[in-house]
């Protein structure tokens, strides 16, 4: 399996707060990555990391085995295979959920109308939301929206997919129904980074599991080991506060 991944001695500071230290990580195709950590470890500036969101000061980010730098192409270029999904759903409520969809394929892909309809309805069913396509943002619930975010993602057609917390804006009822399209996802061999506190998710589909506190990965380990042989203090202090 190829790595398509490769984060080297990653450093980034925010004015004097270093918010990343020294981070190392390597992703292969079709694995699924499950970073977890206090509020404030640095766990969601690593992923924007990944897509140029945030620029880093110190060490490299490559995708695919292209360096990321400030080379606006190679930006857009990635943007293409990397996905991202936020915690809050970033869609533009004067639109459509079928012209949130559609806009991206067309402006980035150069897709007719009628190709980016077939994809976003294509997305819209695998998310079990195309009875909502005319419907705007504002008529959904949140885990209506997340879907439709994800959804949007994926109209893209990106090789890897990012998660930022996307399901911790919401109401404990509509947790499961995002989960679900992102365990589906898994199921699919999609590659997966996922920063969430939702730990039966992990369990479930998690090929490996980050353990992130103060700019720092202090473990990485297996799901198996990672829950029930813990090797840090402070990871078993996190999963005795989380779990319990």
């Amino acid at each position: 399996m190829n790595q398509v991944i490769e984060i080297k001695n990653l450093s980034k500071w925010f004015d004097d707060f270093q918010v990343l230290k020294d981070i190392n990580l390597n992703v292969k195709k079709g694995e699924k990555i499950v970073i977890c950590g206090p509020s404030g470890s640095g766990k969601s500036t690593l992923i924007r990391c990944v897509n140029r969101l945030e620029v880093h000061q110190e060490g490299s980010v490559r995708v695919n085995g292209i360096e990321l730098t400030d080379n606006v192409e190679v930006i857009e270029s990635t943007r293409k295979v990397v996905g991202m999904v936020f915690q809050h759903f970033n869609l533009f409520p004067h639109l459509t959920i079928l012209e949130n969809l559609t806009l991206a394929p067309m402006w980035a892909k150069k897709l007719n109308k009628n190709e980016a309809l077939e994809i976003a309805n294509k997305y819209l069913d695998i998310v079990q939301i195309a009875d909502q396509a005319h419907k705007y943002p504002g008529q959904l619930s949140g885990g209506q929206k997340q879907r439709v975010a994800i959804a949007r993602s994926l109209c893209l057609k990106p090789e890897i997919m990012l998660f930022d917390e996307p399901t911790s804006a919401l109401d404990p009822e509509m947790v499961k129904e995002v989960l679900d399209v992102m365990t589906k996802l898994a199921e699919e061999g999609m590659t997966m980074i996922c920063v969430t506190h939702e730990m039966g998710f992990a369990k479930q589909v998690a090929d490996r599991m980050v353990f992130m506190d103060e700019g720092k990965i202090v473990e990485e380990s297996s799901p198996e080991e990672f829950f029930n042989n813990p090797k840090s203090e402070r990871t078993k202090k996190f999963l005795n506060q989380i779990l319990h």
